[in-house]
């Protein structure tokens, strides 16, 4: 796009950024609620995903920023490690993703198997719906996704006035009000009011309707000056690192953030007819942008769906949307931080609990099987081991479904014992013969009179392996004095297997 073009475009631009900036706003303090860091730190990483990165990103329509996603993992890690580490964690998960992105594997983290990805982000919206409803009653959520749900009535019972003599109810209303008005503007929301988000509506009526009421809820806090939420990355808690469980911990960052980007970034392109997404360098700006938020010790970033589709929708063309959308956010939180404090932190709450619920995709769980139950499958395990244990064993067991899937149809073999004549039969095999169908092998010809001449083409093999070729060499010499004869016509595996014949026959 030349300059003229740039320059005529700059007002569709301009609003679109102010519509990301109104659906970024909600979210990016929910979320950094949700992974149990104050709001702030939300709001530094929505800055830099949208003035750093999106000056380089690979992907000019898509809008970066703190993920539900992620919310999960960083909640988990904060916990076991501290607030401290998450900085050095971001640091050389960044750091990889940048490698990554220099070394052109851009492509590589987008073969994650669909099943395994849907699962996950199934598996994440439960544990945030799940953790999220106890922040809706002004109450702490528990460390696992079991606990929430087993606590769930305790907590409903210590918010009521009659049982327990909370007021955690007055803030449930609110998260309710919150999800109620967001589910109705997205179902009722006209034409042309579609740019205006329905997260922003459900807060802005849940917080007047606390300030009205005077509801003693509790409210975002956000420090009247954001340098006061940057915690700098130190020289010890890099030293850290070396511990091994951290190293891990940045690899499944990288890799999960690296995925969810790349995923979005796909669906953005399919969104618009302009330019498409260079993956690799759409990396590359993650990992810078990740390698600031560690230094600032922020949360970590991905490109998100939610974000990019109100840009793509909004009629942007060009990356300056993403980019002052970021602007907008650093002066809305310099300038009005005083607003942010009158939020309800339910009303948040009850953002994320009605994204979370977005997650559980049943359409794709309904798409998934068109190509059978074992996606089907492999999206329930994936999306219940990560709600009854953590993410990453979730993730390993839905790539470990994925494996065994593609291990079983690729040894799949068809076996037909056909009479062709007087004394003769065909042994038809189509698939791959590998040692794992040596049984139904062996009861094939187990099943061949003696005495009969028996022709194998092995045409339609797509592969053979030792233990099957032994097998019918055996058989081959076995029933000679019976007067069978076996004829293999392969070109190649012929040749070859009549040479191992002979070197058999050399060595008895």
């Amino acid at each position: 796009m030349n300059v003229s073009q740039t320059k005529a475009s700059m007002p569709r631009e301009l609003m679109a950024s102010v519509v990301v900036f109104l659906v970024a706003l909600p979210l990016c303090m929910g979320i950094a609620i949700a992974s149990g860091v104050p709001p702030a730190k939300g709001l530094i990483t929505g800055i830099i995903g949208g003035i750093v990165v999106g000056m380089m990103a690979g992907s000019p329509l898509q809008v970066s920023g703190p993920a539900a996603g992620l919310a999960v993992l960083v909640f988990e890690l904060v916990r076991q490690h501290g607030l401290p580490m998450l900085g050095p964690i971001l640091l050389l998960a960044g750091f990889l993703q940048l490698l990554a992105g220099r070394l052109r594997l851009g492509c590589w983290f987008r073969v994650t198997a669909p099943a395994v990805v849907y699962g996950m982000l199934a598996g994440i919206g439960v544990l945030i719906v799940l953790s999220q409803i106890h922040v809706m009653l002004d109450q702490a959520p528990q460390p696992s996704g079991l606990q929430n749900l087993l606590e769930f009535p305790g907590a409903v019972a210590e918010s009521l006035p009659t049982l327990g003599g909370g007021a955690g109810w007055q803030a449930g209303l609110l998260g309710l009000l919150t999800i109620a008005i967001m589910y109705a503007w997205e179902k009722l929301k006209p034409a042309r009011l579609r740019f205006v988000p329905g997260a922003l509506l459900g807060v802005t009526a849940a917080t007047l309707a606390s300030l009205a009421f005077t509801l003693p809820v509790r409210r975002v806090e956000v420090p009247d000056n954001l340098a006061q939420a940057i915690d700098w990355i130190t020289p010890a808690g890099l030293m850290n690192l070396a511990d091994p469980t951290l190293l891990i911990a940045a690899v499944a960052v990288a890799f999960i953030a690296s995925a969810e980007t790349l995923l979005s970034a796909a669906a953005v392109d399919r969104m618009h007819s302009g330019v498409r997404s260079d993956f690799d360098r759409e990396l590359s700006a993650q990992g810078v942008g990740n390698m600031l938020c560690g230094i600032l010790g922020a949360l970590p970033m991905t490109g998100v769906i939610v974000r990019s589709s109100a840009n793509v929708q909004a009629g942007a063309q060009t990356r300056y949307s993403a980019v002052m959308h970021g602007v907008w956010l650093l002066g809305f939180v310099v300038l009005l931080s005083s607003l942010l404090q009158s939020i309800p932190i339910a009303s948040l709450a009850g953002v994320l609990v009605f994204t979370g619920i977005k997650l559980v995709d049943f359409k794709a769980l309904r798409g998934l099987g068109r190509y059978g139950r074992m996606p089907m499958f492999t999206y329930a395990a994936t999306a219940l081991a990560i709600v009854f244990t953590d993410l990453l064993t979730g993730v390993l067991l839905g790539f470990a479904l994925t494996l065994v899937r593609l291990a079983f149809k690729a040894a799949r073999l068809k076996i037909q014992v056909v009479p062709t004549g007087e004394g003769e039969v065909e042994l038809r095999m189509a698939g791959a013969a590998t040692f794992l169908k040596v049984p139904a092998l062996t009861k094939a010809l187990d099943s061949i009179k003696p005495g009969t001449r028996v022709y194998v083409p092995l045409g339609n093999l797509s592969y053979i392996d030792h233990s099957c070729l032994e097998l019918l060499e055996d058989w081959g010499r076995a029933n000679q004095a019976s007067g069978s004869r076996m004829i293999i016509e392969s070109r190649g595996l012929k040749r070859r297997i009549e040479g191992q014949l002979r070197t058999h026959a050399g060595m008895g």
